[in-house]
């Protein structure tokens, strides 16, 4: 029978991308904890096994406007935890999500860390190019109808 309980679903899955995640001192790993109340970041050296920097939710400076578990509370997060660790030397990072699914509020503190600083090389998917791509497969089953009405 399939395991219904999430915490130890979710905990299955961290432990499978962790297999493959492996943070470094050139290149640490930065581990996100999101509750329902609240979204944590560390930036996590595993050889030497220590965490470089932190953010959290549950910090005085950084919990503005009461909730911390909410998009807004994740782009503080994200940009507080990118400007620590840029202030450390640290500019590249191994994003691991934790078990967690990649988008609402894991998405939106990544990329609040992009948007300050960390990993400026990666290469983000503009909107611009995925809009235009649907346009033009909307027209190709519309040339097909046409010729098989000038073939009857």
């Amino acid at each position: 029978m399939a395991n219904t309980n999430r915490a130890e679903v979710r905990t299955a899955i961290h432990s499978r991308i962790r297999r493959k995640v492996k943070g470094s001192t050139e290149r640490p790993r930065l581990a996100i904890y999101r509750s329902l109340k609240h979204i944590s970041a560390q930036v996590i050296d595993d050889r030497m096994g220590q965490t470089l920097v932190s953010a959290s939710s549950t910090e005085k400076d950084l919990r503005a406007g009461g909730s911390g578990g909410n998009l807004d509370a994740a782009r503080r997060i994200g940009q507080a935890i990118a400007e620590r660790a840029l202030a450390k030397g640290i500019e590249q990072v191994v994003f691991d999500r934790g078990g967690y699914l990649y988008h609402g509020r894991i998405k939106a503190l990544t990329d609040a860390a992009r948007a300050a600083g960390l990993n400026k090389n990666e290469v983000v998917a503009e909107p611009e190019a995925a809009e235009e791509a649907p346009a033009a497969e909307v027209e190709e089953p519309k040339e097909k109808k046409s010729k098989k009405k000038k073939q009857e």
